[in-house]
């Protein structure tokens, strides 16, 4: 395994998150890579598993920070 470039525009960021479970809205922190307004989650809001880091994760952000 080899890293063959490093992103320069990426940042690590902690969001707070609301999700949908059922009828029920929860909200949780996440850790999500930022570029630009865009959001990559890397883990699960609700129960902190991984994600895989890909565009079908893509949160556009609504706010501005």
């Amino acid at each position: 395994m080899k890293i063959i470039k490093e992103l320069e525009n990426l940042k690590l960021v902690i969001v707070e998150m609301e999700v949908n479970l059922g009828k029920e809205k929860r909200k949780g922190l996440t850790l999500c890579a930022k570029n630009n307004d865009c959001y990559y989650p890397l883990n699960t809001a609700h129960d902190g598993r991984p994600i895989v880091l890909n565009k079908e994760n893509l949160i556009k952000s609504e706010n501005n920070y």
